[in-house]
């Protein structure tokens, strides 16, 4: 019988037990050392899967990004064609006042009647883009329509109130307010 001393601290410097130089591992060692491999492997392989998907979903949101901008500047190029044609016809307007076979009478007449017209055309426009002006003349004061700037007396109560003057109409798109109207609201003085 052969005894082998196991103590670590029996044994001299650089020595090894003899019989665990040349000693194989147990099998459920390397079965755990190979399982061990193995998932160190998939974990690699989970990792650059994930790396790659996160710079796919990073080029894929900066691709979003440029086509958003690039739509986003197609319809403002879009809406200020439209909104040339009416500075076109606003110098038109402004020119018939400076045309010399007018008289200056019949200048500003023209002049009156193109600022109108143009006013048209550009509600015209505003309307086909869905916007639409406020009625508040006459209405009651309604904070979320209106923004009152002052208030006047009126000497009927029925008009207590209620918008009296409109100062700056106010616009909306569908049920968003672009802006308020600015109003002088009635009340009855006592």
């Amino acid at each position: 019988m052969r005894v082998v001393d196991r103590r670590w601290w029996a044994r001299k410097e650089g020595e090894e037990p003899a019989d665990e130089r040349g000693a194989r591992k147990p099998t459920y060692v390397e079965d755990l050392e190979r399982q061990i491999a193995e998932q160190s492997a998939q974990l690699q392989t989970f990792r650059s899967e994930h790396r790659r998907s996160l710079e796919e979903f990073e080029q894929v949101k900066n691709r979003i990004r440029r086509d958003v901008a690039r739509e986003v500047e197609r319809g403002k190029r879009a809406v200020l064609v439209e909104l040339l044609e009416v500075i076109d016809n606003i110098e038109r307007a402004a020119s018939a006042i400076h045309s010399g076979t007018a008289s200056h009478e019949e200048g500003l007449k023209n002049l009156t009647r193109g600022v109108e017209l143009v006013r048209e055309q550009f509600l015209a426009k505003l309307a086909g883009w869905g916007v639409r002006r406020l009625e508040a003349l006459a209405q009651p004061f309604d904070a979320n329509q209106h923004e009152a700037v002052t208030t006047t007396a009126v000497t009927d109560p029925a008009q207590e109130g209620r918008v009296a003057a409109v100062l700056k109409e106010g616009y909306a798109i569908g049920d968003e307010i672009l802006r308020p109207a600015s109003v002088v609201v009635g009340r009855v003085d006592q």
